[in-house]
């Protein structure tokens, strides 16, 4: 009965792929796909809320949203990225907290914090004071860096230093020699689109670089002077992106022609070919507090003492974590684990003990949630475990007290066999056993 119950009553502990504005709202869902036409190429004023679906903060906000995007229809715009999905575009406007509402007003380039409150009457007082400054400004003069231009921006148009300049002589070295993925353009001087590009190239490339510790890279080939790299890609049309992975066949690129759409890429191209995140022994509570707040979901196993399993044992349930945590390495989740009996709270909290070892939580820090691995701890049963919570489904139970367990402080696990305790030796030769009763011997 009680699963049951969980099913019915308990959140979910990742939102199920579900905006939180439709078309049906006066707030206008952005991407990176229409940032640009809609905000930066916009003479209006835009307020833009930047979420994540699971924080708790952006859903109390929604409905405040929506009802002074209604009360500002036709005066000022109000818009929403879900910046969880669409990450370039929260990375370009340096948001590193959800929600993040940004004010884009005379110059588009240099979007202002939002500073006000999070009533639908805070929310409309802080755009008609911000409204009153534009027309001001306006009148004076002072029209800033609007829209016309079509460039986005976040902090800053990019450096064309960013955009490595490849040609028929470095082209192998640093492209096909090299360990970084690359994004190459191809273009002719003459063409128009490519003049159109130039600037967002750039833009992207900044950013890129910046995001990916420059794992990524962005280059620009003159087709018309070095052609020999041109032909052998078979270059007929201007521009053209291709991608580059150590060891792998050129890709086309397919994606927008903005810089929020070449960010994302890069992006995605940076998440594809990064490490799995490391699979941390809980020693201590920084270690879980850490990874835990810093992710959208942990995963936390508990493994079988060591007397129970042996090394060997133990290194084939971490081998399953580590094939699972490569698997959901573009989630971004925590992955911890500890030895049954090691942090008997962290247990009792979950109520793992019953199910037996090994056992399998993940946990929402930020709601105080967590939902139990019910299968097998196999990749089959793990995978099939994790893709429901990637869907929004599955029970979930939440955290007694509403606070993380205590957590106590072990020594790491030395990759060795376990060892039964050593057994004292007690000599009992000069022991008396003097019995009044000698039947009771």
């Amino acid at each position: 009965m009680r699963p049951l119950l969980l099913g019915v009553l308990g959140c979910s502990l990742v939102l199920s792929v579900q905006a939180f504005y439709s078309a049906s709202d006066d707030v206008i869902v952005l991407t990176p796909s229409n940032f640009n036409k809609e905000v930066i190429q916009s003479d209006s004023l835009w307020l833009v809320e930047f979420y994540a679906p699971w924080c708790g903060h952006c859903q109390n906000l929604t409905p405040d949203w929506k009802k002074a995007a209604t009360a500002l229809k036709g005066i000022v715009k109000i818009g929403a990225v879900d910046a969880d999905e669409h990450k370039s575009l929260g990375g370009q406007y340096g948001v590193r907290g959800f929600p993040t509402i940004k004010i884009f007003g005379a110059n588009k380039n240099k979007p202002e914090e939002y500073q006000g409150g999070r009533s639908s009457q805070a929310i409309v007082d802080g755009a008609m004071n911000a409204l009153r400054n534009l027309v001001k400004d306006r009148l004076s003069g002072k029209s800033g860096s609007s829209g016309g231009s079509g460039k986005q921006s976040g902090g800053g148009s990019g450096s064309k230093k960013d955009v490595v300049e490849l040609t028929d002589d470095n082209f192998d070295k640093l492209v096909l020699e090299g360990d970084d993925v690359w994004m190459v353009e191809f273009f002719a001087p003459w063409c128009g689109h490519c003049k159109s590009l130039e600037p967002e190239w750039a833009a992207a490339a900044s950013a890129i670089k910046e995001q990916t510790k420059g794992k990524v890279r962005l280059g620009a080939v003159d087709a018309t002077v070095h052609q020999a790299v041109s032909s052998r890609y078979g270059i007929r049309g201007f521009p053209t992106i291709k991608i580059f992975r150590k060891g792998e066949e050129p890709e086309d690129y397919q994606g927008g022609r903005s810089r929020g759409d070449i960010i994302e890429r890069g992006l995605d191209l940076f998440s594809d070919n990064a490490p799995a995140p490391e699979l941390l022994e809980i020693l201590n509570e920084d270690i879980i507090k850490k990874t835990c707040e810093d992710s959208q979901l942990c995963i936390i196993a508990v493994l079988p003492h060591i007397l129970d399993t042996g090394a060997e044992g133990r290194n084939g349930y971490l081998d399953v974590m580590l094939k699972m945590s490569e698997k959901y390495k573009k989630k971004m989740w925590g992955w911890l684990w500890a030895e049954a009996g090691a942090q008997m709270e962290l247990e009792a909290s979950l109520g793992i003990g019953g199910f037996g070892y090994p056992a399998m939580a993940a946990i929402n820090s930020r709601k105080m949630k967590f939902a139990l691995l019910r299968g097998s701890f196999s990749e089959t049963g793990i995978h099939e475990f994790l893709r429901e919570l990637s869907v929004g489904r599955g029970s979930t139970a939440t955290f007694g007290g509403g606070s993380m367990p205590k957590i106590h402080t072990v020594e790491a696990w030395d990759g060795k066999d376990g060892q039964l305790p050593e057994e004292e030796d007690y000599d009992l030769s000069d022991v008396d056993l003097d019995y009044d009763d000698k039947d009771e011997l």
